[in-house]
């Protein structure tokens, strides 16, 4: 993330494109993204498995208007039990990065919403990644971004599936 415009990292193998190379490049960039999430993690008193909450519930209803997460949800996307789930949900809505809101037309239904306190603070300590996301983005033409958003939405579609064979 250095953004200097040096060369990344050689691939191993003969083959850029190949499998043993998407593998190491996918799990060097899963590696990063695991650090900074475990530094802000820490920065703020909260454990990983919060962090990964957080992410699940704003990624649910980004802009605030959709569906938004529920502890149910939650639980079985992270994979956790109930009481796991509500102790995370619990730090979290001590530390004001969530809500919890009952729903309207059935009041055992609690939706999770990412806090406006947190939203700002998320972003303020996530802004370098999203510069050196863009500044990355820069490097490639609309065509070529388009293909590697098709990439990662496969790629993202293909883990969800591979999640649920192994549940």
């Amino acid at each position: 993330m250095s953004g200097s415009g040096t060369p990344s990292t050689p691939l191993p193998g003969d083959d850029p494109t190949g499998l043993q190379s998407f593998a190491v490049l996918l799990r060097r960039m899963n590696g990063e993204f695991n650090r900074i999430a475990h530094e802000f993690a820490q920065a703020h008193g909260l454990h990983l498995t919060d962090i990964q909450a957080l992410i699940a519930i704003l990624d649910a209803d980004p802009d605030g208007v959709g569906e938004p997460m529920t502890p149910t949800s939650l639980r079985r996307q992270l994979n956790l039990t109930s009481g796991a789930v509500t102790a995370c949900l619990d730090r979290l809505e001590k530390a004001g990065h969530i809500r919890r809101v009952r729903a309207a037309d059935d009041r055992r239904v609690v939706h999770l919403h990412f806090a406006e306190a947190a939203r700002g603070l998320t972003r303020e300590y996530f802004r370098p990644l999203a510069r050196s996301t863009d500044t990355a983005r820069a490097r490639f033409t609309p065509e070529e971004l388009t293909v590697i958003a098709r990439f990662l939405g496969e790629m993202n579609q293909e883990l969800v599936l591979l999640r649920r064979d192994r549940s």
